[in-house]
């Protein structure tokens, strides 16, 4: 049970990734959260408004289940797989959170300085909002977002998929190194 609770090593989830995608690629499917965002809009009726949401979502059914799995079983890792251990951060990294304000940098899956509804304020929601906006059109503009490109486009060999994910660590790096020390 143990060996369940703790984060699985590279050796174990890599293969799983790498079988599962060999399946889609075998199947013909392609892989990616954002897309199903897509098909969940088409289901709503936004193919009245855009063209961009006229297609078959029917075909899109066997993505949206890969979701409710994922919401089902990152429900169950974390209410009874989990065994409430801290984040191994490298102390430098804690400092600089702390620096920054975060308390208890690694104990929480997001930090509860900004994610918890009893700080919730103008400067946080704003974040939230203006985050939101950006990851959005930023996986829409790349054609995709971190899991499409990263997992399944750089599986099957595709350069826009590369220059994607190069652009998506190069804006991680700013970020982390660049923007978060001002914001916070």
């Amino acid at each position: 049970m143990e060996y369940i609770l703790n984060p699985w090593p590279w050796y174990v989830s890599g293969p799983l990734i790498a079988m599962v995608m060999a399946l889609l690629l075998y199947f013909g499917k392609t892989f990616g959260m954002s897309s199903n965002l897509k098909t969940l809009c088409t289901i709503g009726g936004a193919g009245k408004f855009s063209d961009f949401f006229r297609f078959n979502w029917k075909d899109q059914i066997w993505n949206l289940v890969v979701v409710l799995g994922a919401i089902i079983g990152g429900f169950i890792a974390t209410h009874y797989l989990s065994n409430d251990a801290v984040t191994n951060l490298n102390p430098q990294t804690i400092s600089e959170l702390q620096s920054m304000g975060f308390q208890n940098a690694g104990a929480t899956l997001v930090p509860n300085e900004v994610f918890s509804l009893d700080t919730l304020n103008t400067k946080s929601l704003l974040l939230l909002i203006v985050g939101g906006l950006l990851v959005g059109f930023g996986t829409r503009y790349a054609g995709g977002c971190t899991s499409g490109h990263a997992i399944t486009g750089l599986s099957s060999l595709q350069k826009p998929s590369l220059i994607a994910v190069i652009g998506f660590f190069i804006g991680g790096l700013i970020m982390a190194n660049l923007l978060l020390p001002l914001i916070f």
